[in-house]
């Protein structure tokens, strides 16, 4: 296993050449479409170089696989994936907002052994090893207990009309630091009806699952990583005692939006 502590200060690095151009700070920063509606900056592509250079010096024998770089699918031939997203929450990291995160996950056959997320806006560093349980800010997390359904804490912007039993909560813009919520029990449960890619989630559903939460697809069934379509649709983290009322509310919306 790699030295965690030294994975650790590549990962805080990381979150500080971020942090310096971080226009909350009041730095410039280049910025610019993708596509329409999705953003990427100068820093995304700055931080994807760097965690490349390092992590592959950490562990050559690892296959990469960012959302900043070409997907390579040599990468299907390794036990080993190193799965990150330079800036998970690009929006709020643009507009000057603390919503942003370094993820960096190591996966092994198919299921992530390591997982980080770095928040330097936020003061916050989130880190989980298989089996070995999860922290903030070396503080052990207990997810959310929650056991009734109607009033669970969602981050989002506003409830639909057939969700006004639930309670809506601050929402970062970065999906991994809103799964990371759950485990810090600030949140109940979050859910996406989407196809959304691996690197997005595959370090904060480990921090969740270490932390007790139940992590799944938007069908509740599990969530692998390093398929040759790096995607699933939906993901669902929230307290076990509400996992199965969740899959059920969000059956007839998943199936139609499938």
């Amino acid at each position: 296993m790699i030295d965690r502590d030294h994975l650790l200060e590549i990962v805080r690095e990381a979150g500080r050449i971020a942090h310096s151009r971080w226009p909350g700070d009041g730095h410039d920063l280049q910025s610019w479409d993708k596509t329409p509606g999705d953003p990427v900056s100068e820093s995304d592509l700055e931080v994807d170089r760097f965690l490349r250079r390092e992590l592959g010096a950490l562990l050559p024998a690892a296959g990469w696989l960012s959302e900043e770089s070409i997907d390579d699918k040599a990468r299907m031939g390794s036990d080993l994936l190193w799965l990150v997203d330079p800036i998970d929450g690009t929006r709020d990291f643009v507009r000057g907002r603390k919503g942003w995160a370094i993820s960096v996950a190591l996966v092994s056959a198919g299921k992530p052994l390591i997982g980080m997320l770095i928040a330097p806006a936020r003061d916050e560093e989130w880190c989980a090893v298989a089996g070995q349980g999860a922290t903030l800010n070396d503080r052990p997390l207990v997810a959310s207990t929650r056991t009734e359904f109607s009033g669970a804490r969602v981050p989002v912007d506003q409830l639909l009309s057939a969700d006004t039993d639930l309670v809506a909560v601050e929402k970062p813009n970065s999906i991994a630091l809103r799964i990371a919520m759950v485990a810090d029990d600030r949140a109940d449960l979050v859910a996406t009806l989407r196809w959304g890619f691996e690197w997005d989630v595959a370090a904060a559903t480990l921090i969740a699952r270490e932390a007790g939460a139940e992590v799944s697809d938007a069908f509740g069934k599990p969530l692998a990583y390093n398929k040759h379509d790096p995607r699933d649709f939906g993901v669902l983290v929230c307290a076990p005692g509400i996992h199965e009322a969740a899959v059920a509310r969000l059956a007839d919306r998943a199936a139609a939006l499938k």
